[in-house]
């Protein structure tokens, strides 16, 4: 525990916070051996992604911990694929990737704990031929049209993953999960457009969880239950939103429950949504809460002020729409709940813009926001602290994280650096790379240098108080 706790603190301050969060935070150390650290991952895709995007940082912090003989090994934890038993582990050296589905590497998995393995098909009609099946994708939720950001880094990565390669990936289902208005839709039609436009012959369909509640209803009035299954066996990749509706419907649950077993056992992928992490879901049978943990759970978090804007600045682009700088960023500001609400404030001062045959200032985005939402929270970013310090010592951005030494340009940086790290939850090594790609020494310089000058300096004191009024307006 000692051992990983240093390595966490060194990983801590060369990536972003919420990628810290998000994929050192649920690892567990749990044997020091022979100078072979080994920690648990919480699922295949976890130790896959680790090995793609992070094996560099994490040999390094090893050897810097214990020695240039240390090692890493993970322990896997797998979901058994029959749904009984308990979740058996796999280890696997670092920089062993693919090892999980290379039969040639050699690895100690219990067959008697579970594992995947097909079994007969129940269901199938012999002579039963494919119907074409209208997706019910909105073309407009596209992976082009979805901005990526730290809040849905994951999500994305794991649903484009999928949607090249249906099926076949270690998360079948991918369970997304946030409050309304997050993203979780649109990313769930992305997937399906995505393996629409490179498998041009697999049956996608999109449904929503009261569709499916109304269909089965109907099919048990008509007496048809059996087509209503054959149905949607027959879907290569089943998008089912507000998976949360079935609670309490346990008739429904066991339809479900069989058709998701028979598109899982035939590889087919599933996508599906909620507004709560399978464990938070009530009413659900407990054998079909277990198979949505089969693939991965990801969560949706509320966008940063820089996804924000991004966000923002997409929907002006593709409306053609041209919009002051300053009115972007204030939107993106003022509204901070969700998706939903930020395009909703957008379309609205375009409409008050439209209809009283007024500029768009930042003074209508005012009186629109004042209307639009209530005591809002604003969120405070590295750029825009920047920004502020830029406006109050009158320089340039560029200039400002430039390599001059110049001493009133160096105090400036280094304020801009005090007040990101004092109002921003960003690590040192993310402050550093926005601030002229220093490293997490010289931000932690900056810090103490500032802090002394606040104390000794009245003059510099001053600056610092009107700065930080400025960042709070």
């Amino acid at each position: 525990m000692e051992v990983w706790n240093n390595c966490l603190s060194i990983i801590k301050d060369n990536i972003n916070s919420q990628s810290f969060k998000t994929w050192f935070s649920p690892i567990q150390p749990i044997k020091l051996s022979d100078n072979v650290l080994t920690i648990q991952v919480p699922s295949q895709f976890f130790y896959e992604w680790l090995e793609e995007h992070y094996i560099g940082l994490l040999k390094k912090t090893i050897k810097h911990e214990l020695g240039s003989s240390g090692r890493l090994e993970y322990s896997i934890i797998m979901e058994s694929a029959s749904g009984s038993g308990s979740p058996y582990t796999v280890k696997v050296p670092a920089s062993n990737k693919g090892a999980l589905n290379n039969p040639s590497v050699a690895m100690p998995i219990d067959i008697n704990n579970g594992g995947a393995k097909e079994i007969p098909n129940p269901f199938v009609i012999p002579g039963l031929k494919k119907i074409k099946v209208h997706s019910q994708l909105n073309e407009s939720y596209s992976f082009e049209n979805f901005i990526e950001g730290d809040c849905n880094r994951l999500a994305r990565s794991a649903g484009y993953a999928a949607a090249n390669n249906p099926g076949k990936t270690s998360f079948n289902p991918i369970f997304l999960y946030s409050a309304n208005g997050l993203g979780k839709t649109h990313l769930a039609h992305a997937i399906g457009i995505e393996v629409k436009n490179r498998f041009p012959d697999k049956t996608v369909l999109y449904v929503t969880t009261e569709q499916f509640l109304q269909q089965y209803v109907e099919a048990s009035k008509n007496k048809n239950q059996n087509d209503f299954i054959h149905f949607y066996q027959m879907i290569d990749v089943l998008l089912i939103d507000d998976i949360q509706f079935l609670s309490g419907k346990e008739k429904t649950q066991e339809i479900f429950f069989h058709i998701f077993n028979h598109l899982h056992q035939n590889n087919n992928q599933l996508v599906i949504t909620s507004d709560k992490a399978p464990a938070e879901i009530k009413g659900i049978e407990p054998r079909l809460l277990s198979r949505f943990k089969w693939g991965l759970a990801a969560d949706l978090q509320v966008p940063d002020f820089d996804t924000r804007l991004a966000i923002l600045k997409k929907r002006l682009y593709k409306d053609g729409i041209e919009m002051p700088e300053e009115v972007i960023e204030y939107l993106a500001f003022s509204i901070t709940t969700n998706v939903r609400e930020l395009e909703g404030a957008l379309i609205s001062l375009m409409a008050q813009s439209s209809l009283n045959r007024k500029a768009i200032t930042i003074e209508l985005a005012r009186q629109m926001i004042d209307k639009f939402i209530k005591n809002t929270t604003k969120e405070v970013s590295i750029d825009y602290i920047q920004k502020v310090v830029c406006d109050f010592f009158s320089i340039e951005l560029d200039v400002m994280n430039s390599k001059t030494r110049k001493r009133e340009i160096v105090q400036a940086r280094q304020l801009a650096m005090y007040f990101a790290k004092k109002h921003t939850k960003s690590s040192l090594a993310t402050i550093g790379f926005h601030c002229g790609n220093k490293d997490h020494a010289t931000v932690l310089h900056a810090c103490r240098t500032v802090t002394n000058l606040i104390e000794t300096d009245k003059k510099f004191r001053n600056y610092a108080e009107e700065i930080e009024k400025n960042i709070k307006i």
